[in-house]
């Protein structure tokens, strides 16, 4: 298998942050929706009469497990945003 060819792109540097940051906020859906989910598995693993500890204790720490996950994706999508926080791009009104 050779090199791969790479051909120069079309997109504009504007074009490139709006892409970047629209993907950033399409992530931020997603991990909304992750965090969402986990709430919802502690709702139900709490409901039933007859749950353990040991049960609430494993779910307990999957959760948590998640959300310390979540939080260091957040870290890094607000590190993607940061770079261009102060970008003004050609062709955007200037304030």
């Amino acid at each position: 298998m050779g090199m791969p060819v790479i051909t120069p792109s079309e997109t504009t540097r504007a074009q490139a942050v709006t892409d970047i940051i629209e993907s950033v906020a399409l992530q931020e859906t997603a991990l909304s929706h992750i965090l969402n989910a986990e709430g919802e598995k502690s709702q139900k693993m709490v409901a039933p009469p007859d749950v353990t500890p040991e049960v609430l204790l494993a779910t307990n720490k999957s959760v948590e497990s998640m959300v310390n996950a979540v939080s260091r994706l957040e870290m890094i999508l607000q590190s993607k945003l940061s770079t261009f926080g102060s970008c003004l791009c050609d062709g955007a009104p200037q304030q």
